[in-house]
């Protein structure tokens, strides 16, 4: 993997009340405060396998829809599973849902899949219920940072 390759920071997500999309906005304001690493926000339907193979690190970003993710974040998983099988194993992510009710249903669905790609969780779910908040967008903030200053640091 070519060395800027090896810091491309990920962020794929879904949002349809706009709430997710504000998390996922500032989930790579945080990732921006990093020197090093680029990160790049995309919504899950405009990203492909090349997309996945490229990053060094993903946080994913979906509403709770019906007690689990959204349908945009799971078509994501379904058109790049097969296509990267086995190519990206230890790969660190995070998530973060906006719930209407517990979202633990979102995260619990999403590790079940990033278990298949082979993927690493490194940090706790942001779980964000109802209206976001300044807290919470802080929040995600600081998400995305840690994120990147793994994949700067070497640490992911």
């Amino acid at each position: 993997m070519a060395p800027e390759a090896r810091r491309r920071l990920l962020i794929v997500y879904h949002t349809q009340s706009g709430h997710t999309g504000q998390l996922a906005d500032a989930v790579l304001e945080g990732a921006r405060r990093v020197n090093g690493v680029s990160p790049v926000l995309q919504r899950a339907f405009d990203t492909d396998a090349d997309d996945l193979r490229a990053a060094a690190g993903l946080l994913l970003g979906t509403p709770e829809n019906f007690g689990t993710m959204s349908g945009g974040l799971k078509d994501f998983f379904d058109r790049t599973y097969y296509p990267v099988e086995g190519e990206m194993e230890g790969i660190p992510y995070a998530v973060f849902v906006s719930a209407g009710n517990d979202g633990t249903g979102a995260v619990r669905e999403i590790g079940r899949i990033a278990n298949g790609y082979g993927w690493r969780c490194i940090a706790d779910a942001l779980i964000v219920r109802g209206e976001v908040t300044e807290a919470d967008l802080d929040a995600a903030r600081d998400l995305g940072e840690a994120m990147a200053g793994g994949l700067e640091m070497g640490i992911f």
